[in-house]
């Protein structure tokens, strides 16, 4: 399955894209606003099952990598992570920094969840970002994307406590 967009192509996260995979968790700015770096082998857990077939209502992740069409370079991932909720989906995405400030992130983020409430009827997705993360926030609004909660002091990213910001999709098409 394979997604286009004016400038990206998506598609299914494969065993070839582990370099990707691994870069990506182990970039200081990709990871300082989301978690604290995982070991290899978390990272290799994590990988593996994003490589497992998806369905809705699974609680397995669906990963898509996102390449430039023109360049074929490697920008990064986004897809949805296993939720626990048998009703909502939860979104996530994360770029290589040499690929910021291009629109990357809201291109394929829109163009993944244009397909996925048409392919899947999915009808709320959700999103957690780090307080801080404002990148992230902007993407998230310019994709339709409402702040509904803050969870003070919920996630610890280098021994330092940070709100949640939950935001919420509801598909109405």
């Amino acid at each position: 399955m394979i997604l286009t967009t004016a400038r990206l192509t998506l598609r299914l996260l494969t065993a070839a894209d582990w370099p990707l995979f691994f870069t990506l968790h182990n970039d200081s700015q990709v990871i300082e606003k989301c978690f604290d770096k995982p070991s290899e082998a978390q990272i290799r857990a994590k990988f593996n099952e994003r490589l497992k077939p998806w369905q809705p209502n699974s609680n397995q992740p669906l990963c898509m990598v996102i390449s430039e069409s023109g360049s074929g370079k490697q920008v990064g991932v986004t897809g949805f992570t296993a939720s626990q909720l048998a009703d909502t989906q939860e979104v996530g995405y994360l770029l290589l920094p040499e690929f910021y400030g291009r629109g990357y992130a809201t291109e394929s983020l829109d163009a993944f969840l244009t397909w996925s409430r048409r392919k899947f009827n999915i009808q709320l997705i959700k999103a957690v970002v780090s307080a801080g993360n404002i990148g992230s926030e902007k993407v998230l609004a310019k994709c339709g994307f409402k702040l509904v909660r803050v969870e003070p002091l919920a996630y610890e990213i280098g021994g330092v406590l940070f709100d949640d910001h939950h935001f919420l999709l509801t598909c109405t098409e």
